[in-house]
């Protein structure tokens, strides 16, 4: 037991470490500085030459957000189609067939959005060449996307009063070229080393010590399991991600798993502060945002060292914790820690069943979606964050007297109903989602579909409707992670998800990106005696309260219906 805490607590030191520096670098690298990547700029004017790109043209937040819209509608026209003909395509030494176009619809929608909500097995449901021209490519991509959108957040309130938030293209090309690209490489180096796959031939095989011939997926698996955890993606080489003994071979390949999906999120709340010459409203966000991580994990570890209370009803001993779903090598201390970090940003990738977790496990995995603000995925996490900030200023200002002012602008009616918008958007699509999946499960389970919805769950009652509401909130977040006991591949789930994926993605990305590029705009106001501060610790617990009140009204009833009514029918 002492030996897992301090793994988890070395983990969290070393994300620390490189997190810090990294995000001093990201704030100079962005802000146009002098760094030691300079070296890089020859192949990215070569590459803005080639698709005749001009990196200097000023972009107000329209422009800016239609360039980022454009780029991702071409990349899901291009990957629909790879994705059903795949089978026809080489690099496919396994043989492994075409999607079917609603799997495809799925499929290329969640990768797009930095979701990977995989609604097939990794190893037999994509190519070798899919896996590099759609599911890699788009992994680098979706999270350059979200970067880029929150360095234009930042570009908006560096200078007092602007129209320019900045260039996309610039801001998406360094990403890929000065971050992701290079922490890819040494990650996916680590994992090579430590014996997760990285060549191109097909399955092998190996006599079990039953006698048994296996076949065993290969591929290069190293590669992709590098930018699914640095950008946040998710999803997996093999059906179990991260839980399989070669996408994670030992405690080595954990540590760099987990380490890698928090570094970026945790830099870019850094490198917001040193951006905008703001260093301790960077600081107050970075320990609100930590203080919601421990008051998820905290629960979490300590629900699954309890064990399970039926198999203490029946005089079983879990001196370890629940072990359901848990890899023996990892453990159920390292398993809560790791379910946490990847439900609070949006990785989703897991190195345990989340299905097989305990109740309240399954709700603080929930409420980490849910809120989607606690570090959240690359850039994303700080534009969903500053949702909060703004209604907690304006919230604050009404109860003081004040004007709503945020860094010297003033926040009016038109930045707070965008905000409400996308405050409320989130709840709707979860909600709704769970709605229509349940009516439809219980009014037509018997439905002459291919999938009948009766078949759809392995658990009905509260841990059902729990799996259902983990689909939608998991769709919506971003997140890719699953109660893997609902039947996901059909129809009705991959077409209904696909819409909440690609709403739930960019309507967080596009509100808050406005609201700067509108305040930025406004006259600059300089701070008075009678300014609302933002960059103290009393604000930063407002925003926190702001957060915790919105979330419990929004989603208590669904939690309770879900984990909270099955965790009470177990203590019976």
């Amino acid at each position: 037991m002492n030996a897992e805490f301090l793994g988890i607590l070395a983990s969290f030191l070393i994300t620390l470490l490189i997190a810090i520096p990294l995000g001093r670098y990201l704030a100079k690298m962005f802000a146009g500085e002098r760094v030691w990547t300079d070296f890089m700029k020859p192949l990215e004017n070569l590459l803005f030459k080639l698709a005749g790109i001009r990196p200097g043209e000023k972009m107000d937040w329209k422009q800016f957000l239609k360039a980022m819209l454009t780029i991702n509608l071409l990349w899901l026209m291009y990957g629909f189609f790879i994705l059903i003909f795949q089978d026809k395509l080489p690099l496919n030494p396994d043989g492994n067939p075409g999607m079917t176009p609603d799997l495809a619809f799925n499929t290329i929608i969640s990768f797009v959005v930095n979701c990977d909500l995989q609604h097939y097995s990794g190893e037999s449901g994509v190519t070798y060449l899919t896996q590099h021209i759609i599911m890699m490519f788009l992994m680098f991509t979706s999270a350059a996307t979200g970067i880029a959108a929150a360095v234009g957040l930042f570009k908006a309130f560096r200078d007092k009063t602007v129209d320019n938030i900045g260039n996309f293209w610039e801001f998406f090309v360094k990403s890929l070229t000065r971050l992701l690209l290079p922490l890819a490489i040494v990650v996916a180096t680590i994992l090579t080393f430590n014996g997760t796959p990285s060549s191109y031939a097909g399955k092998g095989q190996f006599i079990s010590m039953q006698g048994d011939t296996v076949n065993v997926s290969r591929g290069p698996a190293a590669q992709m399991i590098a930018i699914k955890h640095l950008g946040t993606n998710g999803g997996g080489w093999f059906g179990v991600n991260s839980a399989h003994p070669l996408e994670n071979p030992n405690y080595t390949t954990n540590i760099t798993e987990i380490v890698s999906q928090m570094i970026i999120p945790m830099a870019m709340i850094i490198a917001f502060g040193y951006f905008i010459r703001r260093r301790k409203l960077g600081w107050v966000i970075f320990g609100v945002m930590t203080l919601g991580m421990f008051m998820l994990m905290i629960p979490t570890i300590s629900s699954e060292l309890g064990g399970n209370p039926n198999l203490t009803k029946l005089g079983i001993q879990q001196a370890t914790g629940a072990m359901e779903g848990k890899e023996v090598r990892i453990g159920p201390m390292a398993t809560g820690y790791w379910s946490t970090l990847t439900t609070i940003v949006s990785t989703g990738s897991v190195n345990g069943m989340h299905d097989s977790t305990m109740p309240l496990t399954g709700a603080w995995q929930l409420l980490g979606m849910m809120i989607n603000g606690f570090f959240g995925g690359c850039g994303v996490g700080i534009l969903n964050y500053f949702i909060y900030l703004i209604i907690a200023v304006f919230i604050s200002g009404l109860m003081v007297g004040r004007t709503p002012e945020f860094l010297g602008h003033k926040v009016e009616a038109r930045e707070i109903k965008i905000a409400a918008l996308v405050t409320l958007i989130s709840p709707f699509l979860i909600m709704a989602g769970t709605a229509i999946a349940a009516f439809t499960f219980t009014n037509y389970g018997d439905a002459n579909w291919a999938v009948k919805p009766a078949n759809w769950l392995n658990n009905p009652g509260f841990h059902g409707f729990s799996e259902m509401l983990y689909e939608m909130t998991s769709a919506n977040a971003n997140n890719g992670s699953g109660f893997e006991g609902l039947g996901d591949n059909n129809i009705f789930w991959n077409v209904s998800t696909g819409f909440v994926l690609i709403l739930g993605r960019f309507l967080p990305i596009i509100g808050p990106v406005a609201i700067a590029g509108l305040l930025a705009k406004k006259k600059f106001i300089p701070e008075s005696a009678g300014t609302l501060r933002v960059d103290t610790v009393t604000f930063g617990m407002m925003t926190f309260a702001v957060i915790m009140v919105l979330n419990a009204l929004s989603y208590f009833p669904a939690l309770a219906l879900g984990p909270l009514a099955e965790y009470f029918s177990m203590l019976k």
